[in-house]
Formats: C-alpha cells, structure tokens, sequence
C-alpha cells in the first residue's frame, strides 16, 4: 500500500510551502515527490509511534516530523481526505513547529515503481 500525503500549513513558512510524500507502507520507507519552500530529503524511514507516523532520515534515527494520529498500520490502512497535525522538527532542534497533513491518495495495489530511489534497489 502506499499512502501520498501533502504536508503544507507550516508556521513561519511562505504560504505556498508544501511537501508530497509517498509513504509506502510494506517497506518502511517513504519518497519525497514533490516541495517548495520545505526543505526535505529524498527519502527515509518509517516509524510507528504512540503520537502517530513518524518520517524519519535514511538512518531511521530522529524523527523529521510527526504525522499525528496518522496509523499507517490499521489494518485496511488510512482514507482518502484524512487529515491531522504535522509536527516539524526543523534541522534536528528540540522545539517543533507545526503545521498540517492530509492524504491525498492511496494505491492499495502492490506498486513496482520503474525507477527504484532508495538505496540498495535494484534498477535504482
């Protein structure tokens, strides 16, 4: 299953800061497909915590950001339309700012992208 949710609403950020993420649920990982004004790397891990979905680095450590209330894990997964808070930890600070998510699609199919971007993908 992968999950494509826009983060947007950051505070302090231009208003038309926005990332899109694909978040794909089997491997753990997730891609970043699209942003502007946010600053975001290409790709990292998966975490489940009790706040929600935590989008960590390539090393999985720290999160970059928390999507609350997002379970990446129930059983048939999110639906489309819903939404939550993000909270951005800005370059690793211990303060956050906030901002919103909500999922924009979700492809419930098992997906072979053609070009692998996570390291150690064959064809990547």
């Amino acid at each position: 299953m992968r999950i494509t949710v826009k983060l947007d609403g950051f505070e302090g950020a231009q208003s038309a800061a926005f990332a899109i993420l694909w978040l794909d649920k089997e491997t753990r990982r997730w891609s970043r497909e699209g942003h502007q004004a946010v600053e975001v790397p290409d790709w990292g891990g998966l975490r489940s915590g009790k706040n929600g979905t935590m989008i960590c680095g390539q090393k999985v450590g720290d999160p970059i950001c928390v999507l609350e209330r997002l379970d990446v894990d129930a059983p048939d997964g999110p639906s489309e339309g819903l939404a939550g808070r993000v909270l951005w930890y800005a370059d690793g600070a211990a303060t956050k700012s906030t901002g919103r998510w909500h999922v924009q699609c979700i492809d419930r199919e098992q997906i072979k992208a053609e070009h692998g971007v996570f390291a150690g993908e064959e064809g990547g």
